[in-house]
C-alpha cells in the first residue's frame, strides 16, 4: 500500500510539542532508556509500555515527545551514531588519503552497529535515516568522495555501495546465528549432494571471517571505485 503522498513519517522532520507545563521527562532520557532496553533485549522486545516502566512513568507521559514505537527507533539509532563524533575517526583529517579516509569512516560506523547488533536490521524497516548524528557521518562520506573526484550519479552510486556495504556486512554478522552442529552436519550434506562442488569445496557453512570478508570487500570496492576515477580522468584528458 502506497503512503500519503503529503505525510510526514519521520521524527525528524516533525515539529516538536512544546508548551508551558510541559513534564519533567526528557526526550534525552528516552532515547538513554530505549537504546539500553533495546541492547539488553533486542527490537521485538520494545514497545513503549516496557519503555515507560524502565523510566518509572506512566506510557502517555512519553507522547510528548513521540508519537510510535518507530520514532523511538529512529531517535535510539541516530544516538548510536552519535557515540563516537565522525570527525575524531583517525585518518578523517582533510589532507589524507580519500582511500584511507573512507576505511576509517566505515570501520568506526560498523563497530557502532557491531555494539548495538539491533541497530544494523532497521534500515529494513524502510524509513529514511536522517538523524543529525547519521548524517554527519554520510556527509564526511560523501565529502570524502567529492574530494576523491567523484560526482553526479557516480557520486550517488560510490556512496551507496559504500553504505550497503558496512550496512550489509553488520547486518549478517548480528543476525545470522548457526550451531557448529549445524554447520558440520550442513557442510557434510554440500559434499554429499554434489550439486555444489564449490560451496563444498570451499567451506561455505564454515566462512565466518566477519572482520577480514569486511576489510577484503572493501578493498574490492575502493579497487574498482579508483578504476572509475582513473578512467573518467583518461577520458577527459586531451586527445
Amino acid at each position: 500500500m502506497s503512503e500519503p503522498k503529503d505525510e510526514v513519517r519521520s521524527v525528524w522532520l516533525r515539529p516538536r510539542r512544546t508548551r508551558k507545563g510541559e513534564p519533567p521527562l526528557t526526550l534525552a532520557r528516552i532515547v538513554e532508556a530505549a537504546v539500553a532496553l533495546l541492547d539488553e533485549e533486542g527490537i521485538d522486545r520494545l514497545t513503549m509500555r516496557r519503555l515507560a516502566e524502565r523510566l518509572a512513568v506512566v506510557a502517555p507521559s512519553l507522547y510528548w515527545h513521540v508519537d510510535t514505537k518507530d520514532d523511538v527507533v529512529d531517535l535510539a539509532v541516530d544516538a548510536v551514531f552519535g557515540e563516537v563524533p565522525p570527525g575524531a575517526a583517525p585518518g578523517t583529517a582533510p589532507g589524507g588519503g580519500w582511500r584511507e579516509d573512507v576505511v576509517s569512516v566505515l570501520t568506526a560506523w560498523r563497530a557502532a552497529l557491531l555494539r548495538h547488533p539491533w541497530a544494523a536490521a532497521v534500515p529494513a524497516r524502510q524509513r529514511p535515516t536522517i538523524g543529525p548524528n547519521f548524517l554527519a557521518w554520510m556527509e564526511i562520506l560523501q565529502a570524502t568522495l567529492v574530494r576523491a573526484g567523484f560526482a553526479g550519479k557516480g557520486l550517488s552510486a560510490a556512496t551507496w555501495a559504500l553504505y550497503n556495504h558496512v550496512m550489509g556486512s553488520a547486518s549478517s554478522e548480528t543476525t545470522l546465528r548457526i550451531t557448529d552442529a549445524e554447520r558440520e552436519l550442513g557442510q557434510r550434506q554440500l559434499r554429499a549432494d554434489g550439486r555444489y562442488p564449490t560451496l563444498a569445496a570451499n567451506g561455505y557453512l564454515y566462512d565466518d571471517d566477519w572482520d577480514g570478508s569486511f576489510s577484503t570487500g572493501l578493498d574490492y570496492l575502493l579497487d574498482g571505485l579508483q578504476a572509475q576515477l582513473v578512467d573518467a580522468q583518461g577520458s577527459s584528458s586531451p586527445q
